[in-house]
């Protein structure tokens, strides 16, 4: 049997994969989606929908694209229960990402914040760009 791939995104690519559908932001997540599995905490849901419902975004993607997008993530995504919390990264607001990673045994996190970025591997797990993960991921 071939080891489940467990995927954990910040939710500046995930905002980005909202946006802008053939980025390469969009074609991770949707990846994640459709071959792996993706993690996710209440704390990084709750960001992801506070974001996604900013005005700022109307202009690029409508309300109602952006609620399916997050119904969608919500929906597929395994819920992760946070009993240790990690408070190593420079940017304290994105530890919630950590935690899922650590909590959820993830395979991968996939990010482009640099807060995020610096720390690779965390615990031997990767923290890498969308776009590498779409080089090493697809069809594993």
């Amino acid at each position: 049997m071939i080891p489940t791939i467990k995927c954990v995104f910040d939710t500046n690519v995930l905002i980005r994969g909202a946006l802008f559908e053939q980025s390469i932001p969009a074609q991770a997540v949707f990846l994640a989606l459709q071959q792996h599995t993706l993690l996710a905490s209440h704390a990084t849901l709750r960001e992801v929908s506070t974001v996604l419902r900013r005005s700022k975004f109307d202009a690029y993607v409508s309300v109602q694209d952006r609620e399916r997008f997050l119904t969608r993530i919500a929906l597929k995504a395994e819920l992760v229960d946070i009993i240790e919390h990690i408070t190593v990264c420079r940017d304290a607001k994105d530890n919630k990402f950590l935690d899922v990673t650590v909590n959820g045994q993830a395979t991968v996190l996939i990010s482009g914040d640099d807060d995020l970025l610096t720390l690779h591997p965390f615990r031997t797990i990767p923290i890498i760009r969308p776009h590498d993960f779409l080089q090493q991921y697809q069809d594993r």
